[in-house]
Formats: C-alpha cells, sequence, structure tokens
C-alpha cells in the first residue's frame, strides 16, 4: 500500500464526529482565508491577514471572524479584516505561513460546546509535504495555551495528519462523483499565493506533482495593482491585498467606487494562459490518459467562465472549501450522503 493509499485507508477509518473527549478539526490555513471545519454545519473562514499589537496599544473590536490572540508572552495578533484598521498590517500571502502554523490554529480554534479544554485531532495541508510536514507537526503537537478574544484556552493537539494541498479538492470531489473511475485526473489549484497542479491516477496516487512559489492570485493583484488607470485615478499606490478583497466584491477597490472590471481582461487572460501553458507543457507525456481536469482553489472562480462547457474540465462547486471538506475524515457509511446533496 503507498504512502497516499495508507493515509486515505486512515480517513476513511476516522469517525465522522468527534468522541466525547476528542475534538476533530480540518485547517486549510491559507494565503487568503483560513479555513476551517469540524464536521458540523459550514466551514469558516477568517482573512488571512493579521497586525501584532505594540504593547502600548489597545485592540479594535475583535470578534470571532476577526479574533484576537494572547500567547502566554503578552504578545498580541488581531486577525480578519479587523486588521485592515490597523496603521500596518500583515498579509500572509507574503510571509511564511509554516512559521505562522501555531497562530493559525488558534485563530481558528473557537470554544467547542463551550468548552476551552480539550483535546485534538488536526488534519492539515501543506504545498510541499516533504519539505514541510515535519516542521508541520514539530510546531503543532503537544498542549497550547493562549487567550482567543479574551478566554483562555489549552488545547493538547495529540494528532497531526499532514496531505499534500490540493488533495483534500480531490477526496471532495470524488464524494460528489466528479473523478472518473478511470484515467488520471490534473488537479489544478489556484491559490492566493502560489499555484500547484497534482497528477493523480485512478488509484488516488499521486504520480507527478509542481508547486509554483508564484502566480496565484495575488500575483494578478499585484500586476493590477500597478495600472496608471488604478494608481492615477486614487492617487497613492494601491495595495493588492485590497484588489485580491476586490476580486470577491465586484472587482472594486475598497470603498473608493474605482473598478479594474472594465480592463479586467488584459490581465486576466496571459494570466490565465501563462497557468494552463505551463500545465499543458509538464503533463504532455501524460494526456492522453488524462481523463479529467479538476479546477479547484480561492482563485478558481475568476476562470471559471472560462472553463463552462468544456468536457475535460470540472470545476468544484465552492472551491474556497472544496479542500478543508475534502481534508475532513468521512466515515465509509456517509459517502453515499455527500454524493447526494
Amino acid at each position: 500500500m503507498t504512502s497516499t493509499e495508507t493515509r486515505r485507508a486512515k480517513a476513511v477509518k476516522e469517525p465522522a464526529t468527534p468522541s466525547v473527549s476528542t475534538r476533530t478539526l480540518a485547517l486549510d490555513a491559507g494565503n487568503y482565508d483560513l479555513k476551517f471545519w469540524d464536521g458540523t454545519n459550514s466551514p469558516r473562514a477568517i482573512r488571512s491577514v493579521h497586525y501584532q499589537l505594540p504593547q502600548g496599544r489597545d485592540p479594535v473590536r475583535f470578534l470571532d471572524t476577526s479574533p484576537l490572540i494572547e500567547m502566554p508572552d503578552g504578545t498580541r495578533y488581531h486577525f480578519g479584516v479587523q486588521a485592515y484598521k490597523y496603521r500596518r498590517q500583515q498579509q500572509t500571502v507574503i510571509e511564511n505561513k509554516v512559521e505562522l502554523a501555531r497562530l493559525h490554529l488558534y485563530a481558528c480554534l473557537e470554544s467547542w460546546d463551550g468548552n476551552t479544554e480539550f483535546s485534538l485531532n488536526l488534519h492539515i495541508s501543506t504545498p510541499e509535504l516533504s519539505r514541510n510536514e515535519a516542521a508541520l507537526r514539530s510546531q503543532l503537537m503537544g498542549v497550547h495555551e493562549f487567550k482567543r478574544n479574551g478566554v483562555p484556552f489549552q488545547v493538547t493537539v495529540d494528532q497531526v495528519n499532514v496531505e499534500r494541498e490540493g488533495m483534500g479538492a480531490y477526496y471532495y470531489a470524488q464524494r460528489l462523483g466528479l473523478i472518473p473511475d478511470n484515467g488520471y485526473t490534473i488537479v489544478v489549484d489556484i491559490g492566493g499565493g502560489t499555484w500547484l497542479t497534482r497528477l493523480v491516477d485512478a488509484e488516488g496516487e499521486v504520480i507527478d506533482e509542481n508547486v509554483m512559489d508564484r502566480g496565484g492570485s495575488y500575483e494578478l493583484a499585484a500586476s493590477i495593482s500597478f495600472d496608471r488607470r488604478l494608481t492615477d485615478a486614487l492617487g497613492t499606490t494601491v495595495d493588492p491585498g485590497l484588489v485580491m478583497d476586490g476580486f470577491k466584491a465586484g472587482h472594486n477597490y475598497a470603498d473608493t467606487g474605482l473598478s479594474w472590471a472594465p480592463w479586467l481582461e488584459e490581465y486576466l487572460d496571459p494570466w490565465f494562459r501563462g497557468i494552463f501553458q505551463t500545465v499543458k507543457a509538464q503533463y504532455t507525456p501524460y494526456m492522453a490518459r488524462v481523463t479529467r481536469f479538476l479546477v479547484t482553489g480561492g482563485g478558481s472562480h475568476l476562470i471559471t467562465e472560462r472553463l463552462a462547457g468544456r468536457k475535460l474540465f470540472a470545476v468544484i462547486p465552492d472551491p474556497q472549501f472544496a479542500n478543508v471538506r475534502g481534508l475532513f475524515p468521512i466515515a465509509e457509511g456517509l459517502q453515499l450522503c455527500m454524493t447526494t446533496r
């Protein structure tokens, strides 16, 4: 049995809901959003931006969707959209996500049935498994004490399952019946900072892969941010992070009323072509056996219309949360329920 099959077998055997003493959480700490799901209700998201408060600075209002995290040494970090209210916030997309793993976990750990002391089985993903798996386990395993929105937490992480980023979306697509029974599937995961591909055979084994450190939707946003039609109208420099926010809000820049929608195509077309020309070049020897391109990730909504009607392509529904849904272990008896929703 391959390592991929072993991980999938373990996922199927896990219970669908946490036991009385141990909570299960899937966490997809993306460059744009921190997504998390405990198997109940719907997945949640927190904007992946934060601000470290100086000791003498009072925080702005904190929320569940914009939590304030306080460490035992007194350092404080405000996450989410509220971080934009400070002068100099940090975008995760330009930082090292592995080094932020603990903070991202704390931001997403809400109370469990009112309890803030519990054990945790954690399911996460990373673009480069061989490079990051050991470091992530080292950071996340063990006892964690912190305050979230002023409430003390003590969480013991008993288990950390690390999967290749994008494969959660593949497993979720299987549950939805989007993956053919034969041939190869190319997973194209377009994220905020990176985009990546996985070539997966009919048994679910990854037989080739490619991770691009750049080229995600942030690069598209950065290109747009330098356009004079935007900077001249604004009268100052443009924040690519706010352009990324605008991708999901009618292509408008914050509350200024400025929009790049009329000329978006000038940037979107070469960005789109660059991604898929790279995919085609890498997987040319396998193309005769490819029966599905599965497009997912938080940036995939930008190209959904371009792929409509193409038989080989499937854009996963609600792609923002596809990876975190697939990371969460589902008992074998629930597979049918997932495919009929």
